[in-house]
């Protein structure tokens, strides 16, 4: 079973979201959008990758005290979530389905939240 096939988005938290958006936006050349990122296009397997800033403060990658979460795009959800549990992994009990994939979270050994992303079938 493949487990990680590419990473889906990369999610920061920031004191000044606003300020550390332009930042990247006129030092990096990053075109951030209303919503606080941008979707970088893959030119050779038709996906994207996410990158976005968030103000700090919200509870989205707790338990983590970190001020990133790592969003990886998976094959098959469910079967992974079940493989890592089998192997003693700190997996989050929740797993969101939605219109935009599926969703499920992990904890790894330094106690940051990994995000498990399985697409729709049509991306």
């Amino acid at each position: 079973m493949k487990r990680v096939t590419g990473i889906g988005g990369i999610f920061f938290k920031a004191k000044d979201a606003p300020v550390l958006r332009a930042w990247y936006q006129r030092h990096l050349g990053i075109d951030v959008q209303e919503w606080g990122g941008t979707a970088f296009s893959w030119t050779d397997a038709g996906g994207m990758t996410v990158w976005c800033i968030g103000e700090a403060g919200g509870d989205q990658f707790a338990p983590s005290q970190a001020t990133f979460m790592v969003n990886y795009r998976v094959e098959d959800l469910h079967a992974l979530v079940a493989v890592l549990k089998q192997e003693g992994c700190n997996v989050l009990e929740k797993i969101d389905e939605s219109e935009y994939g599926k969703f499920a979270w992990v904890i790894d050994p330094e106690g940051n939240k990994v995000e498990l992303w399985e697409p729709p079938a049509a991306q």
